[in-house]
């Protein structure tokens, strides 16, 4: 027995050492930290649909409830409040399965030894486990919240409730919205828009960077301007909040900056599939709309973080799909044509759409002749913004669309219970009441009343369609799924996202072939339309072919192969861009040596006597000065770095330095001259949203 226990003991000491042995060897590059830093961002952009819900769900409890006050506390509604909190979706297994994976990570985290790589190893299991503890500890008050606004806050049907309201009330409540979001927002500019495109121009310049503050306000502002009946849609702040989060944790990972576009995308992604319960369509979104690619790297983090936050939305929200089942179908195939047509009025209806939103904001920002224009931008934003909302409300007393997102409308329209004049009228008024709330300061986005202006012109169509033609078509309610498609794929210039977010809120494979012929024509006539009527200037891609790399780039000493480690990291670090060039043994431009390099090695003193320039230097190609700017960035695409070398004309000048950076002032330089006299570019992702 003795024998026995001597012999587990060492075992058991053998098997504890060769743990500690391989956690020391553990390393978490990049490619294999992004799917899951993808999950965490869509576990938290579900989170934030959730917070963002139900603060929609207060501001309207505040606006309904107000007389009906005394009436909170009664015994029946407490009992119902209690029925409403038992029948909760609480997933008890997301924590079964959540603490104890973080907690091994926490401890693993602890037991890994520090020093050189195993530094960046024990950061990266510290904050993913740190942010997966935060997000279930958010996760369950917040399913109670939305229990408890179930009962006293967000429980009414706005279809029924809205034609109850006191006139006084449509007036005010917009009117006080407004005014609200206006102080909210007016002494920090830098957080106007509409949430989506500002996340797409970040992709885009290659910046990554959406500050996580803005990301919380925007949603505030929102909830304020739809829970007090502004028309605007609830997608964008969800976005913006998602890829604000994604793009803090994508940098404090020390993410590249290509790996922090899809970081971002995956926050986007998650924010539309929480948005709408719709898992694929906003994996495809992220793809199609937000990094414009499908190569195979990024498959991974979207889908993950797209199913993370539709699990949370589900739990926080509701299970139910914006969409009730319907089942249409083609009733032949000359009906094809009908759709075509309808994919043309929808993009001429987006395009409208369009010019409206921009048109609304010159308005109300003092840009347009006539006196009362200017008179409107001299006033301070909570003015304009109460102006905006004082006309949405009168709006409301023509069409109950107008108030707030207008969602229950959209499935009275597909299930072909509205009147042909309701349709129309519903149409042209949201999209005015919509310009109107958006442009004249209020905060919200664009996607879900493009929606439901499409869904109520598909239907007017439908109606007039199948009144003609009644044994050659279907029903009203299958021209408002495919018009609702129709228009946000015009609007965003995604036909694929239109597609697959219609074709999966409905369930019905019959619908697909309709959404494909209106989806594609609808983004194809509103993506000519805009191009055609956008300012002649000229765009950041003719600016970069004409203009050289010389224009750009600085001056900077090169350091040679056999530069010793200290005396590296001061230049480095005095250094503007930290990257300096690199000379081979034999003189000869070699590659670059960034500040970044030196944080596995920094703290090890004993190899400052062992390392030179050389062994941390990355080789690349150098630019010629000659050399225009779309060709430097290609390049640094390729390499996936932020600045190149450049070579000496002749062996002659100095080794020169072009940085992603510089490209980018110089860019946003020309953007501010541009603006400034009025004659800007409007790009497919800006008209869009």
């Amino acid at each position: 027995m003795a024998a026995l226990t001597l012999w587990a003991r060492q075992n058991l000491s053998r098997l504890i050492y060769f743990l500690l042995g391989a956690s020391n060897r553990i390393r978490l590059p990049t490619p294999s930290v992004l799917p899951i830093a993808g999950a965490v961002v869509g576990l938290y952009s579900g989170l934030a649909a959730g917070i963002f819900s139900n603060l929609i769900g207060v501001m309207s409890g505040i606006t309904f409830s107000a007389a009906e006050l005394t009436a909170t506390l009664k015994p029946q509604r407490l009992r119902t409040l209690m029925e409403s909190l038992s029948s909760a979706r609480w997933h008890l297994e997301y924590a079964l399965v959540g603490v104890p994976l973080a907690l091994g990570a926490l401890l693993l985290a602890r037991v890994i030894e520090p020093g050189g790589p195993r530094d960046e190893v024990k950061r990266r299991l510290r904050l993913l486990a740190l942010l997966t503890l935060g997000a279930l500890s958010l996760y369950y008050p917040l399913v109670g919240l939305a229990a408890v606004n179930a009962v006293f806050g967000h429980a009414h049907n706005l279809a029924a409730a809205i034609p109850h309201l006191p006139w006084w009330l449509m007036l005010l409540a917009p009117t006080v919205g407004g005014l609200a979001v206006g102080r909210l927002l007016r002494d920090r500019p830098e957080t106007h828009g509409h949430g989506l495109p500002e996340v797409v121009r970040a992709v885009k310049s290659g910046a990554n960077v959406v500050p996580a503050d803005r990301g919380l306000l925007k949603l505030i502002a929102s909830a304020i301007t739809i829970g007090s009946g502004g028309s605007a849609g609830r997608e964008g702040p969800i976005v913006y909040g998602g890829a604000a989060f994604a793009s803090s944790v994508g940098r404090v990972l020390g993410f590249s900056r290509k790996e922090l576009s899809i970081l971002l995308a995956c926050g986007a992604g998650a924010g539309i599939s929480a948005s709408f319960n719709a898992p694929i369509a906003g994996a495809v979104f992220a793809m199609e709309i937000i990094l414009r690619e499908f190569e195979l790297r990024v498959f991974s983090p979207i889908i993950l973080a797209s199913v993370a936050g539709t699990l949370v939305s589900r739990g926080v929200l509701d299970e139910a799909p914006l969409l009730n089942r319907v089942n249409y179908e083609l009733v032949s195939g000359s009906e094809v044509f009908a759709y075509a047509a309808l994919g043309i009025g929808c993009g001429l209806l987006s395009f409208a759409f369009v010019k409206m939103l921009h048109g609304v904001e010159h308005f109300f920002q003092g840009r347009m002749g006539g006196k009362l224009s200017p008179w409107l931008g001299k006033k301070p934003l909570p003015v304009r913004a109460a102006l905006g909302g004082l006309c949405t409300g009168v709006l409301v007393f023509l069409s109950p669309t107008v108030w707030g997102s207008g969602n229950d409308f959209i499935n009275m329209a597909a299930a072909g219970q509205l009147p042909f004049f309701f349709l129309v009228t519903a149409c042209v008024l949201k999209l005015v009441a919509t310009a109107l709330t958006i442009g004249s300061g209020g905060s919200g986005g664009t996607f879900f009343p493009s929606a439901l202006i499409g869904a109520m012109a598909g239907g007017a169509f439908g109606t007039l369609v199948h009144y003609f033609f009644p044994h050659a078509t279907g029903p009203s309610g299958a021209y408002a799924i495919v018009g609702m498609g129709g228009a946000v794929a015009a609007l965003t210039r995604g036909p694929l996202t239109g597609m697959m977010m219609l074709y999966e809120l409905s369930g019905s494979h019959e619908i697909i072939l309709p959404l494909m012929v209106t989806c594609t024509i609808a983004s194809a006539v509103c993506h000519f339309l805009t191009e055609r009527t956008a300012p002649k200037v000229q765009s950041d891609e003719d600016l970069l072919v004409a203009t050289h790399v010389r224009a750009l780039m600085t001056e900077v000493p090169a350091v040679t192969a056999g530069t010793p480690l200290r005396a590296l990291t001061d230049q480095l670090l005095t250094s503007e861009a930290g990257t300096l060039p690199v000379l081979d043994t034999e003189g000869n431009l070699y590659g670059t040596v960034q500040v970044e390099q030196l944080r596995e090695v920094w703290r090890d003193e004993s190899m400052y006597p062992l390392l030179v320039a050389s062994d941390l230097a990355r080789k690349l190609p150098a630019l010629a000065p000659d050399s225009d700017l779309a060709h430097a960035l290609q390049v640094m695409d390729q390499e996936d770095v932020d600045a190149l070398p450049v070579a000496p004309v002749l062996g002659l000048a100095p080794c020169g330095l072009l940085t992603r950076a510089a490209v980018r002032r110089f860019l946003f330089a020309q953007h501010a001259r541009e603006h400034s006299t009025g004659n800007y570019p409007v790009t497919p992702s800006e008209a869009a949203h």
